[in-house]
């Protein structure tokens, strides 16, 4: 997909790499960008920057784990922008802890991580299957096809968001709906920055070079091109991917010795994440 002329939608817009995206989309000449937020303020900076740079956006706040707020976002930008063309379920949370987390927090998670990706889907793919065409991304996480040590519900849930992307692209793929799935690794976000004292953290430091949001945003738009499946801005969780496929038990034994490493770092130096 080349986005030039081209309506796209990005969830968790106000920030990191939601407004990266948004960004870039607008900078390849998309007609017209829909930024959502739950915190609306960010999406209306993002929103701002598009504008001011003489492209069409729009903003709006929307919370993802509510399919009433997802609705209405596809109507409002539909309406006021056009017929969806790329619609980017970006928005994700985590929480830095592991199955003592409150079923509460759980459920949050849950709903930001995959409920959110199932309401987008429901919402936008009638009108792209009456159109023949349309684009699903999909931002999981390496965590989704690796796992994230310290973060179970995070691993957890993005294993499932990567389910649900492969699911949707073998379903509809064949009616024109192409569906690419965002596998990050390290990215300076909110997020990110939001969990360096803990083990999550520490070994997403630790795993390898930490991209500026912007470097994601390229990125996807190289990946969009192609129309490939899998968007690795960090290449070697390929390699991690394939070391996991060939043998599961030394890949888990090697995760095991990994989280020993960074658990003693984190022992003796609090701050050294930071």
């Amino acid at each position: 997909m080349e986005l030039a002329g081209r309506v796209a939608v990005v969830t968790g817009g106000g920030s990191g790499i939601g407004r990266a995206l948004a960004l870039r989309f607008a900078a390849e000449g998309a007609a017209g960008v829909a930024v959502a937020d739950v915190a609306v303020d960010g999406a209306r900076d993002t929103a701002a920057a598009i504008r001011a740079s003489g492209h069409r956006a729009l903003a709006t706040g929307c919370d993802v784990r509510a399919e009433a707020d997802v609705v209405a976002l596809v109507e409002t930008a539909t309406e006021e922008l056009g017929p969806i063309d790329l619609f980017c379920s970006n928005a994700g949370i985590g929480t830095a802890t592991g199955i003592e987390t409150s079923n509460e927090d759980w459920q949050r998670v849950w709903e930001v991580n995959v409920l959110a990706h199932v309401y987008a889907a429901r919402a936008v793919v009638p009108q792209m299957l009456a159109r023949g065409e349309g684009y699903l991304l999909t931002t999981a996480s390496a965590a989704g096809l690796l796992t994230n040590l310290g973060d179970a519900p995070y691993s957890v849930t993005k294993h499932a968001a990567v389910a649900l992307a492969e699911w949707l692209a073998i379903t509809y793929g064949d009616a024109g709906i192409k569906v690419s799935c965002l596998c990050p690794q390290g990215v300076r976000t909110p997020l990110l920055l939001s969990a360096v004292a803990s083990t999550s953290g520490a070994v997403v430091l630790a795993g390898g070079k930490v991209l500026e949001p912007e470097d994601v945003a390229e990125a996807v738009v190289a990946g969009l091109r192609d129309e490939r499946f899998l968007i690795l801005p960090h290449p070697e969780v390929l390699a991690y991917l394939q070391a996991k496929a060939t043998d599961y038990d030394r890949w888990l034994s090697g995760m095991r010795r990994l989280q020993t490493r960074v658990a003693a770092s984190l022992a003796a130096s609090p701050s050294a994440a930071t």
